[in-house]
């Protein structure tokens, strides 16, 4: 594993077990791509979530090795992926069939209230599901966090999440997030990718008019992931 939530050590001791081939499998973050990750002999790279890198990081990633196969995964994949797919530079597969008892998620755009966020809450809570509540500003982040609560009162357990805590703070918090020891997780955009929680099935956007399409289709993504019928509340001022 190669991401910021691995210790220097262990990263050091996988650097050297790449090098020497003892590894056949590393699963990483963009961390993968640095200079001092040396393949001893790469033949397949998946990308997951391929709209999250650059052209700089493609180009990083043509230098690794000129016959290396490259499989690249997207829900919202970018223009230029896009157009070479269909352009037939590359192959191209579409996935349309759903998981098997997946429901598509009711989706509302609509003006945002406090009543709506308290009456989205407490129906999820009540059939022991969980709730992503995103909130894209950092420095207002602990303050709407704390007029949740309020709103709430003390039976509903309230966390918030953003980039700029330290690693070890933010794995902590969403690991009990995962382990249902929070209702409601408040969050940045950071949630849009990699997070799977099949028991948070209500998604609440806070100005959803300030991200952009692919972005939100990403975030709506992180619910409905399991039987329930999940909801996602895309709210405006």
């Amino acid at each position: 594993l190669l991401s910021r939530f691995a210790s220097s050590q262990s990263i050091k001791k996988s650097l050297e077990l790449i090098k020497q081939g003892v590894t056949n499998i590393i699963v990483g973050t963009h961390r993968v791509l640095s200079k001092d990750v040396e393949f001893f002999d790469l033949g397949l790279l998946v990308l997951d979530e391929e709209q999250r890198f650059g052209v700089e990081h493609k180009e990083k990633i043509k230098l690794l090795k000129n016959n290396v196969n490259v499989l690249t995964l997207s829900a919202t994949p970018i223009p230029r992926t896009l157009h070479m797919a269909l352009s037939g530079i590359r192959d191209i597969s579409t996935l349309d069939t759903p998981p098997q008892n997946r429901h598509p998620i009711e989706t509302f755009v609509t003006e945002y209230s406090e009543t709506l966020l308290v009456d989205a809450v407490l129906r999820e809570v009540s059939r022991n599901g969980q709730v992503f509540i995103l909130y894209n500003r950092v420095e207002s982040i602990e303050n709407f966090y704390k007029r949740v609560i309020t709103l709430l009162g003390n039976d509903i357990k309230v966390i918030y999440v953003h980039g700029q805590m330290k690693s070890e703070y933010l794995e902590k918090q969403i690991r009990a997030f995962y382990e249902k020891q929070a209702d409601v997780m408040i969050s940045t955009t950071i949630i849009e990718n990699g997070i799977d929680i099949p028991d948070a099935n209500t998604l609440i956007v806070i100005d959803a008019d300030k991200l952009g399409l692919s972005q939100l289709y990403q975030i709506r993504g992180r619910v409905g992931r399991s039987h329930n019928l999940a909801f996602a509340y895309l709210t405006y001022d």
